[in-house]
């Protein structure tokens, strides 16, 4: 299926490189991030997919590293992202931490993964569980102390409780110093939504893809509950796709589909929203759905542009957040295609600004405004002064925007899915788990049109 397979630094390292069948020439590692760096000259990053003389190049980047396969012969090209993506999640969940410094300690744990992940280039497992039995090479446990501070993004809490995310960022195969045995579970609702804006303001289109994430340290393999709302209901109609006629009264929460792990029991889930299942180990989608019921947007964006003169123009951004403020956002990327024949932008911030970057992008024109945070409930206005080489022929609306938009908000979910609880059946009455259970949402398509 796949030819060759490697992985690169964002400096284009060669970390790690395996062919499997000796179609491919020597030097494509070279081809492929030569093509990814000066992509069209700048214009756009590269696709996932793309071919150069002959070879068929699949990337995916995750933490920073780019993990890529190479084939000549015609083959599905979400088999082999899905397939990349899968091969991540594995090193990750052997060397806990998944980074340039862990693979180059741990390279041949990684080839032995490798080896036994595909034969000749073709698929053999991707699980985890099932690698176990066949890779012997212990993990060289990277310590988590020296990673830079994930921010709030990094918290995960449960009542009083508060743990660093460092801690999930541990392999699932080793064990902790002085041979102790970690007895916790980890739990991320995580959403990406997409929201288009009309100009006035209105929402166009709103959807949520959201997935319950799991990583266990549980030994012992016990049976796990998790609890979701009980006013769950899938189906656009309100009912359930398994034939349960949940309830789809106001504040409901309605999915318009979903799927599940195949190590989840659904025996109980029409009679009381609970699921049931033995995790396996390593991390792994417990269930993912999707959600297009109207829900409220965490930001609002609003973009006046307005002509000062036959050469110039000004941009007024602002974005209001919308949620509690108890709650902050983070990694905020604010983006905004400016005209074709802009040539300087001058930024003026609010008085009082901290954390902010602004940058006009010279080979895409596009003004760029980052914030490091925003706090629920407050309001930031970014003013941008545009110097034009020649004159403006009709309206200036036509010609700049959409306005797009980045995010993170920890502790924060648009759709309301919970987790009410999480059960651990235990032998013993005297262990007690501990349960982490974490909420994030993060932009997939953030829109505002002008």
């Amino acid at each position: 299926m796949i030819s060759q397979f490697f992985v690169l630094s964002q400096r284009g390292d060669n970390i790690v490189f395996r062919d499997y069948r000796g179609e491919v020439q020597k030097g494509s590692t070279e081809i492929f991030f030569r093509n990814v760096k000066f992509w069209k000259d700048g214009e756009e990053d590269a696709p996932p997919v793309f071919n150069v003389d002959g070879v068929n190049y699949f990337h995916v980047k995750v933490a920073g590293l780019l993990f890529v396969a190479t084939t000549r012969v015609n083959v599905s090209p979400s088999l082999v992202l899905e397939l990349l993506q899968r091969i991540a999640r594995v090193i990750k969940d052997y060397l806990g931490i998944l980074n340039e410094d862990s693979f180059r300690k741990n390279f041949v744990l990684v080839y032995e993964l490798l080896d036994e992940v595909i034969d000749f280039g073709y698929v053999q497992t991707t699980s985890t569980e099932v690698l176990k039995s066949y890779v012997f090479n212990e993990p060289i446990v990277i310590d988590a102390a020296r990673l830079p501070s994930l921010g709030p993004a990094g918290i995960f809490m449960q009542g009083s409780k508060r743990m660093p995310g460092t801690a999930v960022t541990k392999s699932v195969i080793a064990n902790e110093p002085r041979g102790r045995k970690r007895e916790e579970i980890f739990v991320d609702v995580i959403e990406k939504i997409s929201v288009t804006f009309s100009s006035s303001g209105y929402i166009l289109t709103s959807e949520i893809d959201g997935t319950i994430q799991m990583k266990s340290y549980l030994t012992g393999n016990p049976e796990i509950r998790v609890a979701l709302n009980d006013d769950l209901s899938i189906g656009r109609n309100g009912s359930s796709i398994y034939g349960y006629g949940g309830s789809s009264g106001s504040g409901a929460v309605i999915l318009d589909d979903c799927n599940f792990h195949e190590s989840v029991h659904l025996d109980s889930f029409d009679i009381d929203r609970t699921l049931s299942l033995v995790p396996p180990d390593g991390e792994f989608p417990v269930m993912n759905y999707r959600m297009t019921q109207e829900f409220k947007p965490p930001f609002r964006i609003n973009a006046l542009v307005e002509e000062a003169g036959s050469l110039k123009a000004e941009v007024i951004l602002k974005v209001h957040a919308d949620f509690s403020s108890s709650v902050t956002a983070n990694t905020i990327l604010v983006q905004m295609p400016l005209p074709v024949y802009t040539t300087r932008v001058s930024f003026d911030l609010e008085p009082g600004a901290v954390g902010n970057t602004t940058d006009f992008k010279e080979s895409s024109k596009k003004l760029e405004w980052g914030l490091k945070k925003i706090v629920g409930g407050t309001e930031h206005t970014l003013r941008a002064k545009l110097t034009f080489s020649q004159e403006m022929h009709g309206n200036i609306t036509k010609e700049v925007g959409p306005v797009s938009m980045t995010f993170t908000i920890p502790m924060y979910n648009a759709s309301r899915l919970q987790v009410k609880y999480l059960h651990i059946a235990k032998k013993s009455k005297t262990d007690n788990p501990y349960r982490w259970v974490r909420y994030v949402t993060q932009a997939n398509s953030y829109v505002a049109r002008l």
